[in-house]
């Protein structure tokens, strides 16, 4: 029976830790109470971080940004607080998030991590945990009454200003003037706004518009804002023309209707002669500049036709004329001499005395003598001699070709008027 006991007691202690374990785990609360909004309006957000003892460090919340998604922190998002669990009273923090869909459709925050650091009820240190949040899904809706609206926007009220600095019916070259359009939204964040300002060309006007500017501010989680837009007319030429009308239609929340905010068209006039059309002139100038180009190109393939064949033939003559030369056959017999090679020594002994002018260099003692001295090396069984035998070629050969053309270049040119000498 003891021993019985024993096993019972030794199987349920196990489970006992485990289910107290389990008492003492942190938890993770998430409210999330509306599931649908219209396209710039927020749903709330609250997820709760729970433990029977204390915290000591804040937790690590997630950002939950998605695409076509905002995502705020109003003012005072995190607190904390405290809840009965199991009949003790557990500390904790909570963080409020506000989730608005930028277009309708349906959306899906995945499955988001809150890491936290706690103290241990068992004891002095701190343990830390990771707690998961469940996928959530919402939808961005449209109103009945709001489908054909594009772009959609929805807010508690909207105006739209326009402001002129000039004046426009009574303007000079020269002149200019400064339209400014502001759109003040309330309910919405100002980015939903569309661009206001279209372009448009005027006669005798330049327009330089500046980039839009956006001015948010969240009063107590309600968001409103402005967004401005402005251009600047410059006269340049007498003229003028209408900058039209801007209407944008909205959905009311708080009526449940769909209205318009609208601003009048803007007529600009320029007194003074109109600008010169530059079109004709413009398009004379360009048909004259590709003709000269077509001529130009025209010229360039034509003397490339007749130079580069004369370019060829001069080439091709320069080359006949270097391997004809005396020099060239003076390189190919120091090549044969220099590799020692017997085959060739003698052709181009033969080619270069050819081309060399007075006496022949083969009949010079000193070549003869090497010649002769190469020979009895090759034939004569005194191959250990014909290094020296080549040297003394070499040597020879080279102080022939010096002497000769020495000769040369000490030779006189003949009078240019051989009849009138003396």
């Amino acid at each position: 029976m003891i021993r019985a006991a024993l096993l019972v007691l030794a199987l349920l202690l196990p489970l006992r830790l485990a289910a107290q374990e389990d008492v003492l785990a942190p938890q993770l609360l998430v409210e999330f109470p509306e599931t649908e909004a219209i396209p710039g309006q927020f749903l709330s957000l609250r997820l709760t971080v729970l433990v029977p003892t204390f915290m000591p460090k804040p937790p690590q919340w997630p950002g939950f940004e998605a695409p076509n998604l905002i995502v705020r922190l109003p003012e005072g998002s995190s607190n904390p607080t405290s809840k009965r669990v199991n009949g003790e009273t557990w500390s904790g923090v909570s963080r409020r998030y506000r989730i608005a869909p930028m277009v309708p459709g349906d959306f899906t925050l995945p499955t988001q991590q809150v890491r936290i650091t706690y103290r241990n009820p068992e004891g002095l240190d701190d343990l830390t945990a990771t707690l998961t949040t469940e996928a959530i899904g919402f939808a961005g809706i449209l109103p009945e009454g709001a489908e054909g609206l594009d772009p959609f926007l929805a807010a508690s009220d909207l105006v739209l200003t326009q402001e002129l600095e000039g004046t426009p019916g009574a303007m000079a070259p020269g002149d200019s003037l400064s339209l400014r359009l502001v759109a003040e939204v309330e309910g919405v964040s100002p980015m939903f706004l569309p661009p206001l300002l279209s372009q448009v060309a005027l006669e005798g006007l330049a327009a330089y518009p500046d980039e839009p500017k956006l001015a948010e501010t969240d009063d107590r989680g309600v968001l409103s804002g402005t967004r401005t837009e402005s251009v600047t007319f410059v006269a340049e030429a007498g003229g003028g023309g209408t900058v039209p009308a801007v209407e944008l239609q909205w959905y009311d929340i708080d009526d449940g209707a769909v209205k318009t905010a609208s601003v009048a068209p803007v007529t600009l006039q320029v007194d003074g002669p109109p600008a010169q059309s530059a079109a004709p002139l413009d398009l004379r100038r360009r048909l004259l500049l590709g003709l000269a180009v077509v001529l130009g190109l025209a010229a360039i393939v034509a003397l490339l036709r007749r130079a580069l064949p004369r370019l060829a033939r001069r080439r091709e003559e320069h080359r006949a004329r270097v391997l004809a030369s005396e020099a060239h056959a003076w390189q190919q017999l120091s090549q044969a001499v220099a590799r020692r090679d017997d085959a060739a020594l003698r052709p181009a002994l033969d080619l270069w005395a050819s081309r060399c002018e007075g006496a022949d260099p083969r009949r010079t003692p000193a070549v003869q003598d090497a010649l002769l001295a190469l020979g009895a090396a090759r034939y004569g069984g005194r191959e250990a001699n014909a290094p020296a035998a080549w040297h003394m070629l070499d040597a020879a050969l080279r102080e022939t070709r010096g002497r000769q053309l020495r000769h040369r270049d000490a030779t006189p040119l003949p009078p240019l008027n051989p009849g009138h000498a003396g």
